[in-house]
């Protein structure tokens, strides 16, 4: 895939607050737990495998949240990503309140870490599920009651369409769901505030390090170009990004492309009329939209997947109809940055988190789909819960989901899932 949308200079790159920067490994290290990916997986992973006492080596290809980590959304909603109801055959009906329970305290988890660490991140709380047709809109009548029947302690409300409104200016909508335990930050501060955090425990992260191979074994030996590190155990947390380094799990994965732009600065009344809570927001297409206000006041604004392999010759223009349908007051408004990143796709959309059956000592999540800000910091949880105690109820509810490898290697992956969501959305258009 073109990396043109990778290098693209994003919103969340230029308003960072303090881009540390660690140097690339050109050492022999020994540690408890190597962890290869320093995105929001990786970096959580070492910061509660330290907050265990074990010895960690963090190395990271590029810089710390260069990927999906530091370039999302900043969409911090419950969930694991998927109706986990359809798992039960798997997991049992245990087994899916506890992953349903995972989605909601993930979120308390990545709060209590920004508190704890006191991680400056535009953290904001409230989001909105908006309905494209009235049927959407009638289905979150059950979501509301199942969310009451969990225990859910955060406000939630439906909000009809016609008041919506008061929570979006947009005619685009048959209604919300108002969720107040969800909302919005700036991943980047995030996961760079995390990695500051597990340094100040002991952590030593390498940037500009990319793995070139391992070895296996009762010990594990991670190489790099000028290094190498000899660990007990081994997290994989590349996501998107593993390749081949683990072909048994990058078969796994799909690697999407995902778009998003952001404004200039909006006029105070003029951010106050669009969305007057300030709330995240977030439609119910297959191709879904995602949007919201930014801490200057800019609204960015993020979907239009691309399972095709190949990225548009310019974001902004492919981003632009979209964000006009939406808003068609602002056609005069100026685009200041556009960017992508790719995202972990899996078959199923349900994340992949275990060891390798091979090497027992191997550990890995991946394959968020779409829904990684709070669900990379529960695997990562479980990870270092199983590395440090020798066990983790939570990592083997995970585990016992199955999960396809995709047919045909590498070149067929991306025209076969582009297929199936062509057909999901001719689903949606005829629906």
């Amino acid at each position: 895939m073109p990396h043109m949308n990778e290098h693209a200079a994003s919103y969340y790159a230029a308003t960072a607050r303090q881009a540390a920067t660690y140097p690339a490994l050109d050492q022999q290290l020994h540690a408890d737990v190597c962890v290869i990916g320093g995105g929001l997986t990786g970096v959580n992973a070492a910061l509660e495998l330290a907050e265990h006492g074990l010895s960690v080596v963090l190395l990271e290809a590029r810089r710390i949240g260069w990927g999906a980590s530091g370039r999302n959304g900043g969409q911090l909603i419950r969930g694991i990503g998927h109706e986990v109801s359809g798992f039960a055959r798997h997991v049992g009906q245990d087994g899916v309140r506890y992953l349903q329970q995972a989605g909601i305290e993930s979120v308390a988890l990545v709060a209590r870490r920004i508190e704890q660490y006191g991680i400056d991140c535009d953290l904001r709380w409230g989001f909105c599920e908006l309905a494209n047709t009235p049927a959407q809109f009638a289905a979150f009548s059950d979501e509301q009651r199942n969310l009451a029947e969990l225990g859910y302690r955060h406000e939630t409300r439906l909000v009809g369409p016609e008041r919506i409104h008061e929570i979006v200016a947009s005619d685009q909508y048959a209604g919300g769901l108002v969720d107040m335990g969800s909302g919005h930050l700036h991943p980047l501060d995030l996961v760079q505030g995390e990695a500051r955090a597990a340094q100040g425990l002991g952590v030593r992260l390498f940037e500009q390090s990319p793995v070139l191979r391992i070895e296996h074994g009762s010990r594990v030996t991670v190489h790099t170009a000028r290094g190498k590190v000899h660990a007990q155990s081994l997290v994989l947390g590349c996501n998107a990004h593993l390749d081949e380094l683990e072909p048994r799990l990058s078969g796994k994965v799909l690697p999407a492309g995902s778009y998003v732009m952001a404004t200039e600065p909006l006029p105070e009344h003029v951010a106050q009329t669009l969305i007057p809570q300030n709330m995240a927001l977030c439609d119910q297409k297959v191709g879904l939209d995602y949007y919201r206000l930014t801490a200057d006041r800019r609204l960015l604004f993020g979907g239009a997947c691309h399972y095709s392999g190949r990225d548009p010759k310019d974001i902004g223009a492919y981003m632009r109809p979209k964000v006009l349908k939406v808003f068609p007051q602002l056609a005069d408004v100026r685009l200041d940055y556009q960017w992508g990143g790719m995202i972990g796709i899996t078959a199923n959309r349900f994340p992949q988190v275990g060891r390798l059956r091979q090497h027992p000592n191997v550990y890995y999540a991946q394959g968020y789909s779409g829904h990684g800000l709070n669900v990379t910091h529960w695997t990562a949880k479980l990870l270092a819960e199983a590395i440090a105690t020798g066990h983790s109820q939570g990592l083997d509810v995970f585990s016992a989901v199955p999960h396809l490898t995709f047919p045909g290697g590498k070149a067929l992956r991306s025209p076969l899932l582009a297929l199936g969501m062509l057909w999901y959305r001719l689903r949606e258009a005829l629906g």
